[in-house]
């Protein structure tokens, strides 16, 4: 199987950034290529982690159901992101489950192949210890969200971390649907979308479909802190 293309993708990647060539090579002899169509389950929780992936094309969210069903989405990867690394480090099984949102393809790398270059290559080990801290502060972030803010204050903190994200653009383009946002905020969309409006009405955002465009910053982060939309509904 030809993988050579994705040597660009493999050195761009935070896991792997700064890797010399030759590790690069090396990585790309270990890796295997895997296709998915929408809406496949590529892994769940409880499953042995046997090793992790870097998503080439398409979107994967990682997700967790309750005992009634639910669906709690954790985060949403795109083309160049690792998931599913945690079980490298850990040897145990993957702590949430991994679904395509789209058709796509990622590069799946086994666990053993990846602790033995690990061995050799100390930076490797660096590079993903620096991915696991950023994924705890994501973590902290979202639980600190969920259990103390309002659904306003989480969707103004949301926003702002993409526009942080997108260099400070001040249209943010989503690429989930809005289904999809309102389970990664913990809320529904009926809920959702009384708040877009809301926020449209405060002259905080103006919406256009899956385009938002952040009308006024400051006011976003003093919701984001507070929690709450005075008199929301939500």
């Amino acid at each position: 199987m030809k993988i050579k293309p994705y040597f660009k993708l493999i050195s761009e990647t935070i896991l792997f950034a700064g890797l010399p060539e030759h590790h690069i090579e090396e990585l790309l002899k270990i890796a295997l290529k895997k296709d998915f169509n929408k809406n496949e389950l590529i892994f769940s929780e409880g499953d042995d982690g046997n090793g992790f992936y870097i998503n080439v094309e398409g979107m994967v969210k990682i997700f967790k159901l309750s005992s009634e069903g639910k669906e709690q989405i954790l985060h949403i990867f795109g083309p160049g992101e690792p998931y599913g690394e945690v079980p490298v480090f850990s040897g145990q099984t993957f702590p949430a489950n991994a679904e395509t949102l789209s058709k796509g393809s990622a590069l799946f790398f086994p666990r053993k192949a990846i602790v033995s270059m690990i061995t050799e290559n100390p930076t490797i080990a660096l590079n993903m210890l620096a991915v696991l801290s950023l994924r705890l502060r994501r973590f902290t972030v979202q639980v600190e969200n969920l259990s103390l803010k309002e659904v306003p204050g989480r969707l103004a903190a949301h926003l702002l971390m993409l526009f942080h994200e997108q260099e400070k653009k001040d249209t943010i383009n989503l690429n989930i649907s809005k289904s999809q946002l309102a389970s990664l905020l913990g809320t529904i969309p009926e809920t959702l979308s009384r708040i877009l409006r809301k926020m449209a009405g405060q002259d905080l955002i103006d919406v256009q479909g899956r385009k938002i465009r952040l009308l006024d910053i400051d006011g976003l982060e003093i919701l984001a802190q507070a929690g709450h939309i005075a008199d929301s509904e939500a």
